[in-house]
């Protein structure tokens, strides 16, 4: 599956994109741009690992010498790419440097760079204008090829697998810190190769979108917001919420939970190549608004998801992008009062004629003794 997932022919993609867009080169640190590129997962350290791709010229990476082994082992090592190691009184931005033409107009950095290292390339490229990867990168990164989606329906069927886990998990007398921690055990149990985040939010807490875990006791009657992520080994990340209540909900709990699912619906019956996102955001936000509950949506319904948790394309209003096939995304709706809160998401990618959902457990709210 690696080859699939890490084409070698991607690399000769990303350099034609960055001739394109009028770039000396890409420098790539580690993170998603060059896993995506090269398939190396490379531990993001103070010492300089880098993929050059010059606009014209062979590519080569630029790694530590105690570091050349794990690339060599790496799926870079099958690209035939040249590894340049250095050593620990080298100056490597300098290396880097010196091996590109001069008088570089504009370098692209990835766009999750550290700041001290972008600063360094800064010195030893004083005219080259620096600008973000992700406009290369992006575009490339935006469409899953059926090796990414296959590799997301695992990552969906993995977090889903944890979520059927969950009923037995949350008790009355738990707190939430507690709860999280057996979740956490299970997204790796379940086949991720690392947890990305646990959320359990119980009561008013389900109110907060992005709750962390709390030493909260959960209480009977209480409705809890579980959104739960992680990486695969692939590298491709999962991302579900589903919503309990631990015995009966309250009323008006009830009454805009049905909203929500309606919501929720609504925006992925949206989906289809041409279909910009901001008006599958809108077909979530009409159905929560003409319910009398629009002040209580106050995030966007969506956000892309591959390599990265939060990616392009972003299902908001603003962007008038236009889905394509292959464009993966969470539709994830929420309405939240103040004393509870929920939201239903599921990963959904488009597809030539419309949509099909990663996630496939019940999106109903879900009682527990």
């Amino acid at each position: 599956m690696t080859t699939e997932l890490y084409p070698p022919a991607r690399l000769a993609q990303v350099q034609e994109a960055t001739a394109e867009a009028g770039l000396g080169a890409l420098l790539l640190t580690p993170g998603p741009d060059l896993r995506y590129v090269t398939g190396y997962d490379a531990i993001q350290l103070e010492r300089l690992t880098c993929l050059v791709v010059p606009g014209e010229g062979e590519p080569f990476l630029v790694v530590p010498r105690l570091e050349l082994a794990a690339a060599q082992a790496s799926p870079a090592g099958a690209l035939g790419v040249e590894m340049v190691p250095w050593d620990e009184t080298d100056d490597p931005y300098a290396l880097v440097a010196r091996r590109l033409p001069s008088g570089l107009a504009a370098v692209g950095l990835a766009d999750r760079m550290w700041a001290v290292m972008a600063l360094r390339f800064r010195d030893a490229m004083p005219g080259a204008r620096q600008v973000p990867a992700g406009r290369v990168m992006g575009r490339l990164r935006v469409r899953k090829s059926p090796a990414e989606v296959a590799a997301l329906r695992e990552a969906g069927a993995a977090i889903d697998r944890v979520h059927r886990l969950v009923p037995g998990l949350l008790k009355a007398g738990r707190t939430e810190r507690e709860v999280g921690r057996d979740i956490a055990e299970a997204i790796v149990a379940e086949g991720h190769a690392r947890v990305d985040f646990v959320i359990v939010g119980s009561g008013p807490n389900g109110a907060s979108p992005h709750h962390e875990l709390s030493d909260r006791v959960i209480g009977h009657g209480e409705p809890v917001v579980v959104d739960i992520g992680g990486t695969m080994p692939s590298g491709y990340c999962s991302d579900e919420t589903r919503n309990y209540c631990v015995g009966e909900p309250p009323a008006d709990y009830t009454a805009y939970y049905e909203v929500l699912r309606r919501a929720q619906q609504a925006a992925c019956e949206a989906v289809r190549p041409g279909v910009t996102p901001e008006a599958v955001d809108a077909a979530a936000r009409d159905v929560i608004a003409d319910a009398g509950y629009g002040e209580f949506f106050i995030h966007r319904t969506g956000h892309g998801i591959g390599l990265e948790t939060h990616e392009d394309p972003y299902i908001v209003a603003g962007n008038t992008e236009p889905l394509r096939p292959g464009m993966a995304f969470s539709i994830e709706p929420g309405i939240y009062p103040g004393e509870h809160g929920a939201r239903i998401e599921d990963i959904v990618v488009c597809t030539e004629d419309g949509f099909e959902r990663m996630n496939l457990i019940d999106r109903a709210l879900t009682i527990v003794d």
